[in-house]
């Protein structure tokens, strides 16, 4: 109990140094949310009251610093993150929870898909070691781990999209279709997502195999381990209960940081395909100067991987009896 209540303090400080930095980041560029808006109409006259609406609107405030922090931290506890100028007025939780959806299943999904197929490709590979297999496997995933994925999504939504037509080049789903809780909605998203999809497995399971199958070797010199093939116990059943069983930690631990990286982990992938997620309008607000929206979504990945390092810290605390000891 301890030892989680000490965890939980040290993340705790981290969360507040994040949400400073969040708070003191946008406050450091020149000018503000509404200068930024009003910059649109370029040649037209700003009338000053205008422009003070434009403030209060945005939450642009003239009082003192810290003043202007607790305000902050009064929003946030209230889920109020501002409003967006690029959507204006949509609020940006509101803008959140439309694109949250789309990154996690995205994200979720892959990640689940890429970190089983790498995982057993790995056990497998280990275990018969210097044999045709893994001669051919290995080396084509250590190539494949060294592609950059947004270059391989390129070449992907170039071939199979723009060359072939067998997959929409962007979007989540078909303009002619309103996003309801239906089938046909269902079965387009499904198909403007399985490129993206595609695109993230095939680069991140070389990773999960190639650290499966380094890590299962060794695992596999460890005494419990011969002792069990001493035993004559089957080939599976010293494979998978007493090698991998063992080796797959760091990829569990792997497996949970990985999730927190959902929320900011397919820049680059969304932006290659104009998938409506929250990584693409993170790139949308760059472009765009939306300090509201940027400084929304940047607190919301920073919360995500956080919180993902929590929960991997506390697993493989549970999962490895070593580690638990340590500590005590």
């Amino acid at each position: 109990m301890r030892l989680i209540l000490r965890r939980l303090g040290f993340y705790a400080v981290t969360v507040w140094v994040a949400i400073t930095l969040n708070f003191l980041l946008p406050r450091l560029v020149p000018g503000d949310p509404a200068q930024a808006f009003m910059a649109r109409f370029q040649g037209r006259s700003i009338d000053p009251e205008m422009l003070r609406a434009l403030e209060i609107q945005f939450g642009v405030s003239h009082a003192p610093l810290w003043q202007q922090y607790f305000q902050y931290i009064n929003d946030l506890l209230h889920g109020n993150f501002g409003i967006s100028t690029s959507y204006f007025p949509t609020p940006v939780a509101t803008i959140i929870i439309q694109r949250m959806p789309w990154t996690l299943t995205l994200g979720i999904a892959t990640i689940i898909i890429s970190f089983l197929l790498g995982t057993l490709i790995g056990i497998i590979n280990a275990w018969r070691r210097g044999t045709l297999v893994d001669t051919l496997i290995s080396p084509l995933m250590m190539m494949i781990s060294g592609i950059p994925y947004f270059w391989l999504a390129l070449i992907c939504l170039y071939v199979f999209a723009f060359t072939f037509h067998w997959f929409p080049l962007n979007g989540g789903y078909d303009e002619d279709i309103l996003p309801a809780w239906n089938f046909d909605f269902f079965l387009s998203a499904l198909f403007h997502a399985i490129l993206p999809a595609l695109t993230i497995i095939i680069s991140s399971i070389a990773g999960w195999m190639l650290t499966m199958r380094n890590t299962m070797i060794t695992t596999l010199s460890e005494d419990y381990v011969l002792m069990a093939q001493a035993k004559g116990l089957s080939s599976w059943r010293v494979m998978l209960t007493y090698a991998a069983r063992n080796a797959i930690l760091p990829s569990v631990t792997s497996f949970a940081l990985a999730l927190g990286f959902i929320t900011g982990g397919q820049l680059f992938t969304e932006t290659v395909f104009s998938y409506p997620g929250i990584g693409f309008a993170f790139i949308q607000s760059i472009g765009s100067k939306d300090y509201a929206l940027m400084q929304g979504l940047f607190l919301i990945i920073t919360l995500a991987v956080i919180t993902a390092n929590f929960f991997a810290d506390m697993l493989y605390t549970v999962l490895d009896p070593r580690v638990r000891q340590e500590r005590n």
